[in-house]
């Protein structure tokens, strides 16, 4: 069974339940850091597993250490990996997290402002991209509408490999008129970072 989010905090040291972008694991130091995820796959603890694999991704580690964690996390707790974690090595990653995480919005609403990572390892600045885009749906279930061809975009039809819902965690459930804003500007700041972007329009 599962434990609880209370439980895990408890035996970790820190509330797994925090988003990624607050970084709950900072301060902790390398071997801690290490120490800590050793105990989560052991644990099979997928929260608490994803913050200190998204804690070495966010200093810089190497894509195979990375990569490795990824593949030991996904055969030891599953089910209870969030959803924010992707699935695969993403070398901008960081920098994602640092240009969304310059936008904001006041007023709440029903839409949300969504990301796609793109394959473009056929493309000489692949191997991924992201798409950018909003909607009134979740972006889990945008993203499997549009790889159903439901009002799809051509790029996330062809080349989506899974939503990337970390960096605009606090981009959801926000007004229509402030997601088309942001949607539009996140896209531009995103090329600006070096990424290779579809969509934000």
């Amino acid at each position: 069974m599962r434990r609880s989010a209370r439980a895990a905090a408890a035996s970790f040291g820190f509330d797994a339940t925090r988003p990624p972008a607050t970084r709950p694991l900072s301060v902790r130091p390398r071997a801690a850091l290490e120490a800590t995820l050793a105990a989560a796959l052991a644990a099979g603890d997928g929260a608490a597993g994803a913050h200190c694999i998204h804690e070495l991704w966010m200093r810089g580690e190497f894509a195979a250490t990375i990569e490795r964690a990824l593949t030991a996390l996904w055969e030891r707790a599953a089910p209870s990996i969030p959803e924010w974690l992707p699935m695969r090595h993403i070398e901008w990653l960081p920098q994602a997290y640092e240009v969304a995480g310059g936008f904001t919005a006041v007023r709440s609403g029903r839409s949300n402002v969504y990301l796609v990572l793109l394959d473009f390892a056929d493309r000489r600045r692949g191997p991924h991209g992201v798409y950018v885009g909003m909607s009134g749906y979740a972006p889990a279930r945008r993203f499997e509408q549009h790889k159903a061809g439901i009002h799809a975009a051509g790029s996330v039809l062809k080349r989506g490999l899974e939503p990337l819902t970390g960096p605009v965690l606090h981009l959801q459930h926000i007004a229509r008129a402030e997601a088309a804003r942001i949607e539009a500007a996140l896209a531009t700041a995103l090329g600006d970072a070096g990424i290779l972007v579809e969509g934000g329009h």
